[in-house]
């Protein structure tokens, strides 16, 4: 269900040139529906930009712990 969900959300954004804030913990959900992404930490950003970029080659030590909690991702 969850997947059809996003499906849904991502195709109506290209039909309709919709923009979400879209805010979870589920960063295996951000990387498939996030064009930009901002990490949080303590309520603050310490972390933002292309959602390819952070989750690929984060530089906060934070986030790079998050990103590697992905569950089923692989590891470089």
């Amino acid at each position: 269900m969850q997947e059809q969900i996003l499906q849904l959300l991502v195709d109506l954004q290209v039909e309709f040139g919709l923009s979400y804030l879209f805010i979870s913990h589920d960063l295996g959900v951000i990387r498939q529906v996030s064009d930009r992404v901002a990490v949080m930490r303590t309520g603050r950003v310490i972390e933002q930009g292309d959602a390819a970029g952070v989750l690929s080659a984060p530089v906060e030590d934070y986030t790079r712990e998050l990103v590697a909690s992905i569950p089923g991702r692989r590891n470089a």
